[in-house]
């Protein structure tokens, strides 16, 4: 049985993507511009990367982290694209002028910093690798340079500082018990 909670993130999580895509799908120029494999893969990434990364908050029972998540990812995408409209830099493939931040990179990074900061880094190694392909595709693909993905990278990485504290399992428990003058200390560790 799913939770309100859970219905409500998982709502909240698919708004959020499937109103990005109509900012990055938006194309003012009348020539199409090529799109390659490096750029397709990074496409996938985008929405690949944040949706691994929430499900496995779900999958180990991680519901506090999962909202921790999609609170840092609705702040990610509400800078990143009040950044876009208001500053409006033109794109080096001259496409349109939603350049500055990159909004695939600020995604991904969020994914990537979420999980160093909320698991521990050994487990973010592969979505770092991952965010930083991406964000490499969007310099290879033109639609960015180097500012545009280094701003989109800090205000996804920045937004876990907010948001995201580190997991606590529970596995091991501490106790202490006192009747009539007799003590009792006890530990207790699940495997």
């Amino acid at each position: 049985m799913i939770s309100k909670h859970l219905k409500f993130l998982l709502l909240l999580c698919a708004i959020l993507f499937l109103s990005t895509i109509p900012l990055q799908a938006q194309d003012t120029s009348e020539t199409k511009p090529q799109v390659g494999t490096t750029q397709k893969i990074g496409d996938v990434i985008l929405f690949a990367l944040p949706a691994a990364t929430l499900g496995s908050s779900f999958i180990i029972g991680d519901e506090k982290g999962a909202w921790q998540f999609t609170k840092g990812l609705l702040l990610t995408t509400g800078v990143t694209y009040g950044l876009k409209l208001s500053i409006n830099k033109q794109r080096p493939d001259m496409s349109n002028d939603n350049s500055f931040p990159s909004g695939h990179t600020s995604t991904v990074f969020h994914s990537a910093g979420y999980i160093h900061r909320r698991y521990g880094f050994k487990y973010s190694i592969p979505a770092y690798v991952l965010a930083g392909f991406t964000a490499a595709s969007r310099i290879d693909s033109k639609k960015h340079d180097i500012l545009d993905v280094l701003a989109g990278a800090a205000i996804g990485l920045g937004s876990n500082l907010l948001f995201t504290t580190e997991y606590q399992q529970e596995h091991m428990e501490l106790t202490f018990n006192s009747s009539n003058g007799n003590y009792l200390l006890g530990f207790t560790y699940k495997f």
